[in-house]
């Protein structure tokens, strides 16, 4: 699969893409990578898309600034914005997971000109909080450990992840699943330990997870550590604090929602809700069985869904 770089807003966005035709651009998650999509990039671009995928700021190859403040949401959807510059298009459909798919929402309200439709998998859109978003976490989750407030204090979670890279990302992939986990590293009682040792340790990877698949992601980590996408999750009040214009905002672009109906984060935040702020919400997707990694775990069913909503966004739209 070709690998490129693309220089943007002073970090190099190490970049992997297949295909031709309409372009569709992949935000991964936490902890992932553009090889997160590597079931996803060969179908679409049969389908006749340009399928593109980039490690994003702080992750894989792509650089690593030290500075949490650049790690915003701008910076975030800028690289997005730079990516498609880069391409030579107008417009792309935007399919995101995770902490991606909150980026893809983002460029969808901050940049509606240049998307043709956004796709969210396992986050699904939130609207602007009346207060800062920490202040309304550490009120919902009193007396509790929840993993997004014990990503805030820099250094803590980094430590606890990058001490054995191997065991986290084995207990992340194998443990954000409703039959192991309900939610318990997400939101478990406030008893001192730290995130990683919430999970518990798989008796073998998942079917859907090869050991050479595993060894990638381990490489990756243990060679960049956490920090990078970490600091996405130190920037939620900053987000906030420079995104006023979007109370009350809507996505008027064509929308699609995918998770795995096993997925914990669904538990916290129903797809049901977002649908309300989505003018053209063209349908969600739960596919049984599948956890939080849903484009890994059920490729096959991701890829049929996908490919039914872009062929709703009719070509003019993406190439307008």
């Amino acid at each position: 699969m070709p690998e490129r770089t693309v220089a943007c807003q002073g970090v190099d966005l190490h970049v992997v893409e297949e295909g031709s035709g309409p372009p569709v651009i992949f935000a991964h998650g936490f902890p992932e990578l553009a090889y997160s999509w590597r079931h996803q990039l060969p179908a679409v671009a049969a389908a006749g898309y340009r399928a593109v995928a980039p490690d994003q700021r702080g992750y894989g190859k792509t650089s690593r600034p030290h500075r949490i403040e650049d790690y915003d949401i701008t910076h975030l959807v800028g690289d997005l914005i730079a990516l498609l510059d880069d391409l030579g298009e107008q417009k792309a459909i935007f399919v995101g997971h995770d902490w991606g798919s909150m980026v893809a929402w983002h460029t969808a309200l901050l940049h509606p000109d240049r998307v043709a439709g956004v796709c969210g998998m396992s986050v699904p859109f939130q609207p602007r909080t009346p207060i800062p978003p920490t202040e309304a976490m550490r009120a919902r989750f009193a007396g509790s450990f929840f993993y997004i407030l014990y990503f805030q204090e820099p250094g803590v979670a980094d430590a606890d992840l990058g001490a054995d890279p191997e065991k986290t990302m084995r207990r992340l992939l194998s443990g954000v699943h409703t039959d192991v986990d309900s939610p318990g590293g997400l939101v478990s009682a406030d008893d001192g330990r730290g995130f990683v040792e919430r999970f518990p340790e798989p008796a073998a990877l998942p079917d859907w997870l090869s050991q050479a698949e595993f060894d990638f992601y381990a490489a990756e980590f243990r060679r960049t550590g956490f920090t990078g996408g970490l600091n996405w999750y130190r920037n939620f009040d900053r987000n906030w604090e420079r995104t006023p214009q979007l109370e009350g905002a809507r996505v008027e672009v064509p929308s699609f929602f995918i998770g795995g109906a096993a997925d914990p984060v669904l538990a916290g935040v129903s797809p049901s809700t977002q649908e309300q702020w989505l003018t053209d919400h063209r349908g969600n997707v739960l596919v049984d069985g599948a956890g939080h990694w849903v484009q890994q775990e059920a490729p096959d069913e991701v890829n049929a869904a996908l490919l039914r909503f872009f062929e709703s966004v009719s070509r003019d739209e993406v190439t307008a």
